[in-house]
């Protein structure tokens, strides 16, 4: 059966030229053209992947993904012509998944669509031959229903957030550089851009931290990378 991806964007031309691309490389898609209906259609029909731009009319994209993140895990791969830092960091801090910027390749665009469906599959999936439960600290996480507890209390993370957060917990004191994290992470090439993953770890620290600015659990270590310790 093939994965159903929810395409949001206002541009017609660009709409059909991404929709009749990914169709072609085997995907089901369903077009919104703009917030309010993407919202609609999020919660009549369940969707493997959303592509969401950020500028559109009527609720824009920033705060369509800010609702949904209430309510769904669903991986979102953000679609814009606002390429700064600024915009990613507060794309990628309300929990999008990914992150490409306008004008793009149909081959740069399938590769982020795949791989953010393919995080999304191993980590819906259980493994029987992992410890099931960590306990770290005052963390308890549940690998087989993919959830966090700090102090007794749920913490909400992202698809991509969980996936570091066990790639750190089920690898304690090992030290991983940045292209490590992002290809086990992305099961993508890493090109220097820092941006996303440094958004990623940001986040999680605000999560499971006491105080995100000096970590007990997720250390930096300058110019290598990172490493997590906890007792």
């Amino acid at each position: 059966m093939s994965k159903h991806i929810l395409l949001v964007e206002d541009d017609v031309s660009i709409s059909e030229m991404v929709e009749k691309y990914l169709i072609t490389e085997g995907f089901s898609v369903t077009s919104a053209s703009n917030g309010v209906e993407a919202l609609n259609k999020c919660m009549s029909t369940s969707f493997d992947l959303m592509i969401l731009d950020i500028m559109m009319p009527k609720l824009d994209g920033l705060e369509v993904l800010k609702l949904i993140r209430e309510k769904s895990a669903l991986p979102i791969l953000i679609m814009s012509a606002k390429d700064s830092d600024v915009d990613k960091a507060i794309g990628l801090g309300l929990g999008a998944d990914d992150y490409i910027a306008k004008p793009f390749s149909m081959l740069e665009l399938s590769a982020r669509v795949k791989s953010a469906i393919r995080r999304a599959t191993i980590y819906s999936n259980h493994s029987d031959n992992k410890q099931d439960m960590l306990i770290i600290g005052d963390l308890t996480i549940d690998l087989m229903n993919f959830s966090v507890m700090k102090k007794q209390q749920t913490v909400k993370l992202t698809s991509k957030e969980f996936a570091i957060l066990k790639l750190f917990a089920t690898n304690r004191q090992r030290v991983f550089t940045k292209q490590q994290i992002y290809q086990m992470i992305w099961n993508d090439e890493y090109y220097g851009d820092e941006n996303i993953l440094n958004v990623h770890i940001r986040r999680l620290r605000e999560k499971i931290e006491d105080d995100p600015s000096n970590p007990h659990y997720i250390k930096t270590l300058w110019g290598i990378g990172y490493k997590f310790e906890g007792d």
